[in-house]
């Protein structure tokens, strides 16, 4: 059989079960995200040279998307599972909206937490509908209300209930079961998602869209999430700040901007590409490249106000044009940009040499 995405406890204790689900009824947009504070975090094992995570210390602010990130064994997965309590840490605290994590049950701990992870751990004998509706049948919620709860979060993820709910695992392709272990995730309606590496075995394509349809229901519902990758470009794409981790230490926290721009040292940017120029681009916007000089032609092409420099740099190409109109939400021209323009944005913002850090190896 395969395993529950959590830990079997979460099947116990219905204590208090009725108030939580009435609280939750209040609906996602209300919910938000949780606050989750690290304080000289520790997690050793015997007969390692290294603590897994080693003196990890700081804030997730209610609603952020955090990204660690960092190389294979740097210790970012074992600080995901500290939160909800599947590895317990040998020192320090976890906080999460200003509790102690061992101050609650970690069945009632984990009630409150999402968890995707990279195989998706449908059950394979329930159906689609089942499958989701696990957490909300275990808090013994209303048959009436699970129903409703499924059809929306299906329909959510792009799974309409109505094509999807009667199938099995075996029926979905590997990115539409990940989709269904992200409905199942948020069926309970919690305040913080830990997702560890959950598109890291899809093709390039459905990675893509399931990356915009996290985002997509993150800006919806504000939930904390913390996700885990080794790959810089998802991290980027997704993160509000990232923590690069290295041998169960913190190496650098910052947004995409800032990673890359600003890398801490050589490891960071090496593991950032810090040097790419296209994945550069890719994180400046469009306004930093604005050029008063050059008024709008009629035939222009229009960049959105809220595109990169790398999609500007797109659509000059792609026209062929030596210059750009740059049009807010409403459509009106705030300026225009050229080659030359982003060129000179580009390179305000390239990273300045690394010195090596003392000790670094």
């Amino acid at each position: 059989m395969t395993p529950l995405p959590f830990p079997p406890a979460a099947v116990e204790d219905g204590n208090a079960r009725m108030h939580e689900r009435q609280q939750s009824m209040a609906g996602d947009a209300g919910t938000g995200g949780s606050g989750i504070e690290f304080s000289d975090v520790r997690k050793s094992y015997a007969r390692t040279a290294h603590p897994a995570v080693d003196g990890v210390s700081f804030q997730i602010e209610p609603g952020e998307f955090v990204v660690l990130l960092g190389p294979s064994g740097c210790g970012k997965t074992t600080l995901l599972k500290l939160i909800n309590r599947i590895i317990e840490p040998t020192s320090g605290r976890i906080a999460i909206d200003g509790v102690e994590i061992h101050q609650k049950p970690a069945v009632e701990l984990r009630r409150g937490i999402g968890y995707v992870i990279q195989q998706s751990g449908l059950f394979p004998h329930l159906r689609v509908r089942d499958n989701v509706a696990v957490v909300p049948n275990l808090l013994k919620w209303p048959k009436q209300e699970t129903t409703a709860r499924v059809t929306e979060l299906l329909d959510l993820v792009g799974l309409p209930a109505g094509t999807y709910a009667n199938r099995y695992p075996s029926q979905l392709s590997g990115g539409e079961q990940q989709r269904v272990g992200l409905a199942r995730a948020l069926a309970a309606r919690p305040s913080t998602m830990l997702m560890d590496e959950p598109f890291g075995a899809l093709d390039a394509i459905t990675r893509v869209r399931l990356q915009d349809e996290l985002k997509r229901i993150h800006s919806q519902f504000n939930q904390t999430v913390v996700f885990v990758t080794h790959d810089i470009e998802e991290a980027v794409k997704l993160a509000d700040r990232i923590v690069v981790m290295r041998q169960g230490r913190i190496a650098q926290i910052g947004t995409p901007l800032d990673i890359v721009t600003a890398p801490a040292d050589d490891f960071v940017s090496d593991l950032v590409g810090a040097r790419d120029t296209m994945r550069r681009l890719g994180l400046l916007p469009i306004g930093q490249a604005l050029d008063p000089g050059v008024e709008r032609g009629k035939d222009m092409p229009t960049i959105a106000a809220s595109a990169s420099l790398r999609e500007g740099l797109s659509v000059l190409l792609e026209s062929g044009a030596s210059c750009a109109a740059v049009v807010d939400a409403d459509g009106t021209a705030i300026g225009t940009v050229t080659l030359a323009s982003i060129q000179r944005a580009s390179a305000a913002d390239a990273p300045a040499e690394i010195a090596p850090v003392a000790g670094g190896d």
